[in-house]
């Protein structure tokens, strides 16, 4: 979410005169977005911060704006106190505060109504940054901006806001504008992304959605996440199945195996559910990936029901496993009623014990695909290889001297590990 937001904030810069500078030291505005899901975040913003204030005093006039959950969408008091050099707070998703700033302090007669209109984010200049038009394959588009759901641990519902779903004719017209800039591959946001437009009758549900930009010239490949196991339905996954430009990948999180620890997370399903589930999907979608995330060390979880968690995530052998420790987020439902009761050291064991046991479940699933050939989108060029996903998210890295930026095209697997591939042309 925050890549796409940082990517139209530098476009609204650029439509006001402005172009992106390699340095922070070296430039004129200095935009910092943040994501305080995790504390690593949360601090590493906080030092950020404090270096940028050491550039400051040497360059007063630079304009330093805040934005994202470390504001949130009502604001950040505390935080506005503790860095009083900061110029602008901006809240997640909204780059409007800064280009009011901007137009206000340089002296530029542009009325409310003009800047709304010039700023919606609909016109194909104001989409993505000018060194990445032409350059950027794969993109990201938000449809969902904050969450109602509440998990007990989550922070997003107070920094992000409740959850609303954007107009389909503004996601559409976005992806007509990434498309008219090179994008090949589009992958729909939000916290909880099938919900969307369920708090709207007259928007589409993200059925209707991916039909509807299915039909987008120029875009190739449509990915979505994250999904809930509440909200994944028949419907969707049937979509995901019918549509060839939907990709067979899907990211459900199930965070922890143990029903107790669900119901204190305020999940609102039991393992056996999220077991069905991936029932329902393998059969609904042949040769589908799956994703997951997992939190250990919540708050009460015992030796026991985390190895309810092991279990599962040995028992499904899911693709992905996208794991984390438990981080008592202020503010959060957790944080206030439940103690942080499990050592810092007992959740690193429990981390590395799964992240063990998923290298060997990735290993062998990537295995299968040794000699295979596969299509695969190529992204860009890293270290003097060629970066690509399958339709299933696989990564896959091509030694070769041929520009592949932005082709879809067969290569055969070479080699296989638990995070990559490699592969060859089919020619070569």
């Amino acid at each position: 979410m925050n890549v796409a937001d940082s990517q139209r904030v530098a476009s609204a810069l650029e439509h006001l005169g402005y172009q992106a500078s390699p340095r922070a030291e070296e430039a004129d505005v200095v935009v910092m977005n943040t994501c305080v899901v995790r504390q690593s975040a949360e601090d590493k913003a906080y030092g950020r911060l404090s270096s940028l204030n050491k550039i400051k005093k040497h360059r007063p006039d630079m304009v330093i704006n805040l934005m994202g959950c470390l504001v949130g969408v009502k604001g950040n008091a505390k935080v506005a106190q503790r860095f009083p050099y900061v110029d602008v707070f901006s809240p997640p998703s909204d780059p409007m505060p800064l280009v009011d700033y901007l137009i206000k302090r340089d002296g530029r007669e542009m009325e409310a109504t003009e800047v709304a209109q010039r700023f919606a984010w609909q016109d194909e200049d104001l989409v993505l940054p000018v060194e990445q038009r032409g350059n950027l394959v794969s993109a990201f588009i938000p449809i969902v901006y904050g969450c109602s759901h509440a998990c007990t641990y989550c922070i997003i519902p107070y920094r992000r806001g409740i959850e609303a779903s954007r107009p389909p004719e503004e996601i559409m017209a976005e992806a007509r504008a990434l498309a008219a800039q090179g994008v090949k591959e589009i992958t729909l946001l939000g916290q909880i992304v099938d919900r969307y437009g369920k708090e709207r009758p007259d928007y589409p549900n993200l059925s209707g959605l991916l039909r509807r930009l299915s039909n987008v010239d120029g875009i190739e490949r449509l990915r979505f996440l994250t999904s809930h196991p509440n909200w994944m339905t028949d419907e969707l996954l049937d979509t995901v199945a019918e549509l060839p430009k939907v990709m067979p990948h899907i990211e459900v999180p199930i965070q922890a195996g143990d029903d107790l620890v669900l119901k204190n997370m305020r999940r609102g399903y039991t393992n056996q559910q999220y077991r069905e589930l991936i029932e329902r999907i393998r059969a609904r979608i042949p040769g589908v990936s799956i994703a997951t995330d997992i939190i250990v060390g919540f708050p009460g979880e015992s030796e026991e029901q985390y190895q309810q968690t092991y279990e599962l995530l040995a028992d499904l052998k899911l693709d992905v496993a996208h794991l984390a420790r438990y981080s008592p987020r202020a503010g959060t439902v957790s944080e206030r009623r439940m103690p942080d009761d499990v050592p810092d050291e007992e959740k690193w064991r429990r981390f590395r014990l799964l992240e063990e046991l998923q290298e060997g479940i990735a290993g062998e699933i990537h295995a299968g695909y040794l000699d295979r050939t596969v299509e695969v989108l190529f992204e860009e060029q890293v270290r003097g290889r060629w970066k690509g996903r399958t339709p299933t998210n696989k990564l896959v890295f091509v030694e070769t001297e041929t520009d592949l930026r932005g082709r879809v095209l067969p290569v055969q697997i070479t080699r296989t590990g638990p995070w990559s591939m490699q592969a060859r042309l089919p020619a070569e």
